[in-house]
């Protein structure tokens, strides 16, 4: 009899998480969901806990926790509460994979504490390896931990890449839908309001992600994820525009080869990708109706639409301190943006200004990496205040 492989699910109650609770759920059993977290939705926490009876859940935001009546709760499931919970839960020997949800660098910490144990880590935060790509990437030279992309995009990367050796390997190609602003006038786009910004044409995500949707600064911070996740150099990574968002991400070939992942727009086909890696299994993901006609079309960026690309290349070129103080910026003047404190066209020019500033640093620690993440988020509120 085989035994079921052991994922925590970090932020199960964000978009990420329940996407993985519905692909562990629909595993007939080859998945077990051993550690559920989430910061303050703790309602549906309790419900997921009933469904898949994990061992422990995590409750990060202590306060909220210590006043949420918790009767709910079934009797055999351990309660912590904490944000050192989370990395506790990640250390455990109940757990095998570490599904890491936790949008911002919030998930950070716990995704190189998992690292560190050995675990392999399905990532969806992207900000990890933004923010610390230099030190993701000597931890895992060091440790027997894994790697392994959950981010639609890299996922479709890091699956065309077993058609072919990494040498072969002239570029890849990320895909963007383009979001709901792809055919505004530009003189528009002052006027967006956060109702448009959030309305993503295929994809349903968190605000935050729906948002670096709309300015295209999560195609950015793909660039620099993609630089660290692959060790690739800038010059082979590229973006095209896709709305259809069926192809996800694209592999050419020294010989010309073009090598694309399909599906339609549904997070638990990489999710479970990940968390069944190396083997393919019947899922729950929605599939292609090869019975009705459909049109793939592809057209590259417009740069002065969308200058959020050049961040993006720029930090992949620089690395060091670069991609941590561009994803704490973009987070804080994404915040800002939805608390009406920023024009929708301010949050590229707030990054971008916050960025040349900064005083890089080419070998940071993990401490001046979070030094700096501060830092960014208070020249927002300056930049903001000014």
């Amino acid at each position: 009899m085989f035994s079921p492989r052991k994922v925590a699910v970090l932020g199960a109650t964000g978009s990420v998480g329940k996407s993985g609770v519905e692909v562990i759920a629909g595993s007939h059993g080859r998945l077990a969901a051993t550690v559920l977290t989430a910061h303050s939705r703790f309602e549906l926490l309790v419900e997921q806990a009933q469904r898949l009876l994990p061992k422990v859940v995590v409750a990060t935001d202590r306060k909220a926790a210590d006043a949420f009546n918790w009767k709910g709760l079934p009797k055999n499931v351990e309660l912590v509460t904490g944000s050192d919970g989370l990395l506790q839960a990640v250390r455990s020997e109940h757990v095998d994979v570490v599904l890491a949800g936790i949008v911002g660098s919030a998930g950070l910490r716990s995704v190189l504490a998992a690292l560190e144990a050995g675990k392999t880590v399905a990532l969806a935060n992207k900000e990890t390896l933004v923010s610390a790509g230099p030190l993701v990437s000597k931890l895992l030279a060091t440790s027997p931990g894994k790697l392994l992309p959950v981010d639609s995009e890299h996922s479709a990367l890091f699956q065309a890449m077993q058609c072919g050796q990494r040498e072969e390997i002239a570029r890849v190609i990320l895909t963007a839908s383009g979001g709901p602003f792809r055919t505004w006038p530009l003189e528009q786009l002052r006027q967006v309001t956060v109702d448009e910004a959030l309305a993503h044409p295929t994809w349903d995500m968190g605000p935050k992600i729906t948002i670096d949707s709309a300015t295209m600064m999560n195609k950015a911070l793909e660039i620099i994820e993609a630089r660290w996740l692959f060790d690739l150099p800038a010059e082979k990574i590229d973006v095209m525009i896709h709305p259809q968002s069926i192809v996800h991400s694209l592999v050419e070939f020294i010989d010309g080869s073009i090598i694309a992942q399909m599906s339609p727009p549904d997070m638990r086909l990489p999710i479970q990708y990940a968390l069944e890696y190396p083997h393919r299994q019947p899922g729950v993901s929605d599939r292609l109706d090869w019975k009705k006609a459909f049109r793939l079309e592809f057209e590259p960026p417009d740069r002065q639409r969308f200058p959020a690309i050049a961040l993006g290349f720029d930090c992949a070129r620089a690395g060091g301190t670069s991609g941590a103080v561009l994803n704490a910026a973009n987070e804080a003047a994404v915040q800002a943006f939805l608390e009406g404190e920023l024009h929708f066209t301010e949050i590229v020019p707030a990054c971008r200004s916050i960025l040349e500033a900064h005083p890089f640093e080419s070998a940071p620690t993990l401490e001046r990496l979070l030094e700096l993440d501060a830092w960014a988020r208070q020249e927002v509120h300056s930049w903001v205040c000014a």
